[in-house]
């Protein structure tokens, strides 16, 4: 007689994946001295239309856009971008590099006076309907750079790369 167990690691590697992602959100937002309350009253249905569009493999990328309400302008954008096919041939291993996030936010030098922020999600086109979740229009990146971090978040096959948006 044999036993065999199986473990479905994708799903875990979705859950992680999104927690990671809106916990590097969350410090992105403390760190630049933005109220989070506004990200903690949405984690719910952040983390539900993450993990369904993750699980689906309909996510794209994540955004955390910084703007000015007065004038509808962008100040900072900050973009995870979702790989599907990250590490394969890995362990399983589960991973975050914050310190990677912390030292970008002070080279990027967000100024957080009169700042809101927004969150916003790329996904496949037919993606999967979440309750709660509409469509968006990016602000204009005129005059700013993307530039690199690297892969911050790895989860199994999972992963995301962040970059973030400065003025040139």
């Amino acid at each position: 007689m044999s036993t065999v167990v199986a473990v479905n690691t994708y799903t875990h590697s979705v859950a992680y994946l999104s927690d990671k992602m809106l916990t590097s959100l969350k410090r992105i937002i403390l760190w630049s001295g933005l109220d989070p309350s506004k990200l903690a009253g949405n984690w719910t249905l952040l983390d539900r239309g993450i993990r369904t569009w993750l699980r689906n493999g309909e996510l794209r990328s994540v955004s955390l856009e910084v703007y000015r309400p007065v004038t509808r302008s962008l100040v900072g954008r900050w973009d995870f971008d979702i790989a599907y096919s990250y590490g394969v041939d890995d362990d399983g291993e589960m991973w975050v590099d914050t310190d990677a996030i912390r030292f970008a936010i002070k080279k990027c030098g967000i100024d957080p006076e009169g700042c809101d922020y927004r969150i916003i999600a790329d996904t496949k086109p037919d993606h999967t309907h979440v309750y709660g979740w509409g469509p968006a229009q990016y602000f204009s990146t005129t005059g700013f750079v993307r530039q690199g971090i690297g892969t911050t978040i790895g989860a199994g096959s999972l992963a995301s790369r962040v970059d973030y948006w400065r003025r040139a």
